[in-house]
């Protein structure tokens, strides 16, 4: 994660991130091969958030003046999950449908995310992280419900912070927690 002191030190959790960031910048034809592993290694080497914030400057997923996921549905269902860039910014327009947001294998680059949220008859699901807190102090509910988990309360050091602000009409939030992944064959014990 990127913070305002860049001197901080970095843990396992931001190299991972920037991992991610750049390996589907790669994807997106935005690094060659080379600057991948160039850009990869240095963020193994990474002490401090500085420097991993310097691996990803150039990059959009990196930036938070601009970057804006837009979301315009009309029933139905609409997610985002698996391997996705998290931007710094979502508006979210929806009616009569659900919006799934699954923060579970996500490249998050920033520690806030904020979104503008104009919701009727609708549901916002939120697949959430440990450490996860989602503030829903700029919400104005009209016969609508935020039902978070306990771990989203306020007092806490969250590692990503979702603000949630707009107007939600008959409409609901959701968190849920990510679901277990299977056990893979060479999972189990041996005794």
């Amino acid at each position: 994660m990127v913070s305002e002191l860049p001197e901080s030190r970095a843990s396992h959790e931001d190299r991972d991130r920037v991992v991610d960031v750049l390996r589907i910048a790669m994807g997106d034809g935005r690094l060659t091969a080379e600057e991948l592993d160039d850009r990869l290694e240095k963020a193994l080497s990474a002490r401090t958030l500085g420097e991993l914030a310097a691996l990803t400057a150039d990059l959009p997923a990196a930036s938070a003046a601009g970057d804006v996921l837009v979301v315009e549905q009309r029933g139905g269902k609409w997610a985002r999950s698996g391997r996705w860039s998290v931007p710094a910014r979502i508006e979210l327009r929806a009616r009569l449908c659900r919006v799934t947001l699954d923060f579970t294998d996500a490249a998050i680059t920033s520690g806030t995310l904020r979104i503008d949220a104009d919701m009727q008859h609708s549901t916002l699901f939120v697949v959430g992280l440990p450490g996860m807190l989602i503030d829903t102090d700029g919400l104005a509910l009209e016969y609508s419900t935020c039902r978070l988990r306990s771990g989203s309360a306020a007092g806490t050091d969250p590692r990503f912070r979702i603000e949630l602000a707009g107007t939600l009409r008959h409409s609901k939030v959701v968190e849920r927690r990510p679901r277990r992944r299977a056990a893979g064959p060479f999972s189990a014990r041996r005794s």
